[in-house]
């Protein structure tokens, strides 16, 4: 063979060769997405709900004044510790008393005016009878005229009578009204408690609280022996609390410890929170009430804290990372998910746009959106229902590689964040 056909042969090996190379390079050119993988695998669940809310005592009592009058006596401190019945503050009762003795004075009137009237009552009376029986034995010594006019002094005497005693009546409701009033002077604690709010001082003067309770209020009496936590709930998280639920509660007087707490009331009222930005809209709350087990005792009132309520829990079942769980177009959901529909196409789901579902890694690191039923939520993962199985790879981050994900997008996998960290160093 010559030496030029043998360079020949060369020539033509090496371009196979190079043709070789430029093919695999090109396949290999594909770009891979960098994911985080997980691994489908049981765990033990705890569904929540958080809210924040103030720490409030189960009973409490807003002292007011029902008369007006400036307080001339005050005997208790803010804080202090009060028994039900104790004396707190009097109010000057000088114009009730005096009051009490212009009602005692009338009534005294009325009495007298109705002995009197009882007594013409009884005269008037004992002439008609005379003259009615003197008419009976002899008709012409008492004419019908006269017996009609007796009879109707005596009916008159009689309304008078009626009428005295009903201003006697009149008259002691008076002083019983004026006594009462007298006695609101002095004004007493309804219940044992501490005192955790005193607004007025000796000298001052206390208004009825007919149209503004807040300015009436004198005092607060709190029974600090039951605290509860009183926490608003969002109207989408509110249908999944019960009565009876377990709490965890953080009071940010108490930083470092938490307290258990129970669920003793969900109020069936809303409350309007504040319009949200230049909506006309409101969000919408709920009111629950926490009974927090062994509070400490420096706790007062108004107290901010936050509470994360148990509502569900499940042991040793299979997960999936929350970031996990994302939504396609149901019509972008075809043929490639055989593994679940045992490879037919599933129809359409009418009325449903939106499909959930998780990115199945395969063996050729190509991932496949599989639909997944999940049920509650904990606060990293999602039980699953229906749809993978225990030890299947899925794609759980990052959130934005997610949402860019398609079927037979080739994926590689991110190290994991130790791992970076030492290669780094």
């Amino acid at each position: 063979m010559s030496k030029k056909a043998k360079w020949g042969i060369f020539g033509v090996v090496v371009l196979g060769v190079g043709a070789v190379f430029a093919t695999t390079a090109a396949n290999r050119g594909e770009k891979a997405t960098e994911v985080r993988v997980e691994a489908v695998e049981a765990r033990d669940l705890v569904a929540s709900v958080t809210a924040s809310g103030q720490v409030q005592p189960r009973t409490k009592v807003d002292v007011a004044s029902d008369i007006s009058g400036r307080i001339v006596r005050l005997s208790v401190k803010e804080g202090e510790m009060v028994r039900r019945g104790q004396f707190l503050l009097q109010i000057d009762p000088e114009q009730y008393e005096a009051a009490v003795q212009r009602a005692e004075a009338a009534l005294s009137s009325a009495k007298a005016q109705a002995a009197q009237a009882r007594a013409n009552f009884l005269q008037a009376e004992r002439a008609y009878n005379r003259n009615a029986e003197i008419r009976k034995t002899n008709t012409q010594l008492v004419s019908d005229a006269d017996l009609e006019q007796t009879r109707t002094q005596m009916e008159v005497n009689q309304a008078m009578l009626e009428a005295s005693n009903h201003n006697v009546a009149q008259s002691e409701a008076s002083v019983r009204d004026a006594k009462t009033s007298l006695a609101k002077t002095t004004i007493l604690a309804p219940m044992s408690g501490r005192i955790t709010r005193l607004v007025v001082e000796e000298g001052e003067t206390a208004v009825p609280g007919t149209f503004n309770k807040d300015a009436a209020t004198l005092l607060t009496i709190s029974d600090m022996s039951v605290l509860e936590t009183i926490v608003k709930v969002d109207e989408t998280d509110v249908a999944r609390i019960a009565l009876g639920d377990s709490s965890v509660v953080q009071i940010d007087a108490f930083p470092d410890t938490t307290f258990i707490g129970r669920v003793v009331e969900i109020s069936h009222s809303s409350v309007r929170g504040a319009a949200a930005g230049a909506s006309t809209e409101q969000a919408v709350d709920y009111e629950v009430r926490i009974q927090l087990v062994n509070p400490p005792s420096e706790t007062r009132p108004d107290f901010s804290a936050t509470a994360k309520v148990v509502t569900d829990m499940r042991d040793k079942v299979l997960s999936i990372p929350i970031i996990a769980l994302t939504v396609r177009e149901n019509e972008e959901v075809g043929a490639a998910d055989t593994a679940v529909t045992g490879g037919r196409t599933p129809p359409k789901q009418v009325g449903q746009r939106d499909v959930e579902g998780v990115f199945v890694v395969g063996e050729d690191n190509k991932v496949t959106f599989r639909p997944v039923k999940v049920g509650i939520a904990g606060d990293r993962y999602f039980e699953v229902l229906t749809g993978l199985q225990a030890g299947e790879r899925i794609v759980g981050g990052t959130y934005q590689a997610i949402r860019e994900l398609k079927d037979g997008t080739l994926i590689r996998e991110s190290a994991p964040p130790s791992a970076a960290k030492d290669a780094k160093s």
